[in-house]
């Protein structure tokens, strides 16, 4: 009887985090705030991996370590850094936005982009990160941009 709870009680586990982490990333990217991240220098290709894009954000440079950012968007929606977040209430229109420490690098969001085989050069125009971004400052990346904004 034992071992056929634990079995069971394993099965449940074995599918049910996987499944829960899936939904959370669901409600994400439906309530999260759209927010676009200047992208620094990118590579577009990888041997092993074939066709990708190593992501770098320009806000990585204004902070160090792991922790929250405040951030604001401007008028086309681009992510402005303001300040490191220490806590309190943010002002209005301000927003967080989390980032890791990472080989001694902070990163913000997604570091990798893959697009099928063959597009490197379509991708190569990329010069923002298109995110959704919770409240709390969890974000994933859901698309690229262009530099006039438009959806690559």
């Amino acid at each position: 009887m034992t071992r056929r709870l634990l079995l069971w009680l394993g099965l449940v586990l074995a599918l049910g985090i996987p499944n829960l982490l899936i939904a959370q990333k669901e409600m994400l990217l439906a309530r999260g705030q759209p927010v676009l991240l200047e992208l620094a220098l990118v590579d577009p290709r990888s041997l092993m991996q074939g066709d990708y894009m190593r992501l770098r954000y320009a806000l990585a440079s204004r902070v160090s370590g792991s922790g929250r950012m405040v951030i604001q968007l401007d008028a086309r929606g681009v992510a402005q850094f303001v300040r490191p977040y220490e806590g309190g209430p943010l002002a209005p229109g301000e927003l967080l936005l989390r980032y890791r420490a990472a080989e001694g690098e902070p990163r913000l969001a997604a570091e990798s982009y893959f697009f099928q085989e063959g597009q490197a050069e379509h991708f190569a125009a990329a010069r923002y990160g298109e995110l959704r971004v919770t409240p709390e400052g969890d974000s994933v990346l859901v698309g690229l941009r262009d530099a006039d904004l438009e959806k690559l």
